[in-house]
């Protein structure tokens, strides 16, 4: 399966001006970084018909949140570059797995204010579709 550990470390590859990288938590609140969340939405697990033999492809939710200094819009423009970036993947190897693409969720990068520090945060939310290994 697509790990979020797989999809930090492809953020990594991509030229985004991030600095730290995280899954899980956010840590230590580092400036210019961003974490790779499960999105938290339900959705049914679908099954074809004949079987899950006949699923070619999975799906990974994720959120990813940008958190980057204490400039409304060094975030925003740091924010949608990644956005962009995501915006264009087609038929990318992360790891072992071929994705065929990712749909964004939302419109644009989502504002979502400060933290406690006065960084603002902006998130994204998007969907991997990759192709299903065999068992």
């Amino acid at each position: 399966m697509l790990t979020l550990a797989n999809i930090r470390d492809y953020l990594k590859t991509l030229d985004t001006g991030a600095e730290h990288f995280y899954i899980g938590k956010l840590e230590s609140k580092k400036e210019k970084s961003i974490g790779v969340y499960n999105l938290k939405e339900g959705t049914p697990f679908l099954i074809p018909l004949g079987g899950i033999q006949n699923k070619s492809y999975e799906t990974k939710k994720v959120s990813l949140l940008v958190h980057w200094n204490n400039d409304a819009n060094d975030t925003e423009i740091a924010a949608q570059n990644l956005f962009d970036k995501l915006l264009n993947i087609r038929n990318i190897e992360i790891e072992d797995y071929k994705v065929l693409f990712v749909i964004l969720l939302v419109p644009e990068p989502q504002d979502v204010g400060t933290d406690e520090n006065k960084i603002y945060e902006r998130v994204i939310e998007l969907e991997f579709y990759y192709k299903r290994k065999e068992n």
